[in-house]
């Protein structure tokens, strides 16, 4: 009986996720290339024919898929994989019997699931409060609040919550996607092992993110460096070679820990938190140290790699130039995050006035691919990336 309530409700699941698929039939970026003006990329993206789309390395899925899809649900890993992203990203943060679990942040669950919508609010580290005057809406639920199994039954949702909120119901309520028909309300949330083994079914390749803890450490024993070292266990546990996986973190000490496996310190990826210092400038020496430390894979937002130049054209940045120089690979981050035409999108803004047309991010991904030779391309929706790939070789 228990075998075929399972087969059921996975003939279930998977109607449903292919019923989610066919909402997105249209390849948005083909329909983007109608915009963008007469050229060579143009041609090549409309005379391109990749249905289905084949997997490419070059595209990273980034949380999943979630221009369209809860982040780092089930849901959204599949839709990645099927729009042929090579590479899954799983961010990786603990509950409170420190078991790993997939989350952008420690502390976002009451933005990216229904908890505050059910009986574990009352574990939340701040409840909600609704929106008064000046003094937006605001709760703080962690993943450490919560054990795994309490975490297990919650849903996943697309992260976005209204500020101005009075009640809960409000503050949750949701908002269309721009490139499915109908929001999924509840995605299926994920351990790390969870992940894993749909990664590895799904024929792709690991890209966890070691997330910064937003409690104290050591939490009840559990240190930064047991932390790290149980991100990579887990893979070991469950047989993935370390081949396979890109471990990364915001954080150097995390990576100079994993540089230490020879299995893996090759694609043990930095990324970069050093564009935000205001007074922190490329350097040749800066880019040498971390080559003579071991690290081969960098990984800066987009800004730190595309800037204008007098004449207004999109070019790589100097700290891009200097990285390449230095022998390290590249990873960017993140595409499809927000309208490009947002002047309040972080990834944008220093090009601003070359864009006026959301098909731009096109010419930027060309500009990313063939000047500044990054290897991959973080992506919220990683069927972009993935036609740019298979159709511009």
């Amino acid at each position: 009986m228990r075998l075929m309530q399972t087969t059921i409700l996975a003939v279930i699941t998977a109607l449903t996720i292919l019923g989610s698929f066919s909402s997105w039939a249209e390849n948005r970026a083909f329909a983007l290339a109608e915009h963008l003006a007469p050229s060579d990329l143009r041609e090549s993206l409309l005379s391109c024919n990749s249905d289905p789309l084949a997997r490419h390395d070059f595209s990273i899925s980034h949380r999943g898929a979630p221009l369209g899809y809860p982040e780092h649900t089930a849901e959204g890993y599949r839709a990645a994989a099927d729009m042929g992203a090579g590479l899954i990203e799983c961010d990786v943060t603990f509950t409170k019997d420190k078991t790993l679990v997939c989350r952008h942040s420690q502390c976002d669950l009451h933005r990216t699931t229904n908890i505050l919508a059910t009986p574990l609010a009352e574990q939340c580290s701040d409840s909600f409060t609704p929106a008064s005057g000046d003094q937006p809406a605001s709760a703080k639920c962690c993943t450490s609040d919560i054990t795994v199994a309490e975490f297990k039954s919650l849903c996943g949702r697309p992260d976005h919550v209204n500020p101005r909120a009075a009640t809960v119901d409000d503050y949750l309520a949701p908002q269309p996607s721009p490139v499915v028909d109908q929001v999924l309300e509840c995605g299926t949330v994920l351990t790390h092992r969870e992940s894993i083994e749909l990664i590895n079914e799904l024929k792709r390749d690991f890209v966890p993110e070691l997330k910064s803890p937003m409690v104290a450490m050591p939490f009840d024993g559990f240190s930064q460096t047991d932390y790290a070292q149980k991100l990579l266990a887990e893979y070991r546990a469950m047989g993935i070679p370390l081949s396979r996986v890109y471990p990364q973190s915001f954080t150097f000490d995390d990576v100079a820990l994993w540089l230490q496996y020879p299995e893996v310190r090759d694609r043990v990826v930095y990324l970069d938190p050093r564009g935000r210092q205001p007074d922190f400038m490329p350097s040749a020496a800066n880019m040498k140290s971390l080559y003579d430390q071991g690290l081969r894979i960098l990984a800066p937002p987009l800004p730190m790699l595309l800037q204008l130049d007098e004449q207004g054209q999109i070019v790589p940045t100097d700290y891009a130039t200097l990285a390449r120089q230095a022998k390290l690979d590249l990873i960017a981050w993140t595409f499809e995050r927000g309208s490009i035409l947002d002047p309040n999108n972080f990834m944008w803004t220093r090009l601003q006035s070359a864009l006026s047309h959301e098909a731009d991010m096109l010419t930027a991904l060309e500009i990313l691919a063939r000047s500044v030779g990054v290897r991959g391309v973080f992506s919220d929706w990683p069927e972009t990336t993935t036609t740019y790939a298979n159709c511009r070789p």
